[in-house]
This record gives structure tokens, C-alpha cells and sequence, in this order.
């Protein structure tokens, strides 16, 4: 199941065993990887990084490795920062 860039948004997206599978493509605009925050808390762990970074509100980006987990609160502004390949990440939403 496919929804790729159904909003323009800067990622393919799949569902999987209830995780959404986002993979950033390296040909991606910097200028599409805005600041947003999210309606609900969130994990995600790194599947596939090369030279990308994340970045919270008022943190220096951290880069992103192979299984990192990351856990960010709802409504807490972040961003992805382009690498030089592609970005794919297992996100669960914490309800």
C-alpha cells in the first residue's frame, strides 16, 4: 500500500504492521523539509540514514544512525535535515 506524496509531501509513505514507513528520497528539496510539529506523540527509529539529521525546537540537529529511536511529543516543533542519500524511518504514533 502506496500513498506516495498524495499531499506533496517530501517523503513515499507505506503502512506496515501499523508503523508508517517514510522514505525520503536524496533528489528532495531542502526547502520541502519545513518545521512542523505533530497532533500526537511519536517513536521513530532509523532504518536507513545517510548523513541526514533531526532537529528539535531550541537543539542543535542530531545525526541519524541505523536503529536510533527517537521519541517526539505532540505539538513540539522538528525537522529533518538533508543527507546525501535516502532517509527511511518506522514511525509509531502513541496514542
Amino acid at each position: 500500500m502506496s500513498n506516495k506524496n498524495i499531499s506533496n509531501l517530501p517523503f513515499d509513505q507505506k503502512i506496515e504492521g501499523g508503523y508508517k514507513i517514510r522514505t525520503f528520497n536524496e533528489i528532495v528539496d531542502s526547502e520541502e523539509l519545513k518545521w512542523h510539529f505533530d497532533e500526537t506523540d511519536r517513536e521513530v527509529i532509523v532504518i536507513e540514514s545517510k548523513g541526514w539529521m533531526f532537529q528539535m525546537d531550541n537543539e542543535l540537529p542530531i545525526l541519524l544512525n541505523e536503529k536510533d529511536k527517537i521519541f517526539i511529543p505532540k505539538g513540539v516543533y522538528h525537522r529533518v535535515l538533508k543527507g546525501d542519500g535516502k532517509l527511511k524511518v518506522k514511525i509509531k504514533e502513541i496514542y
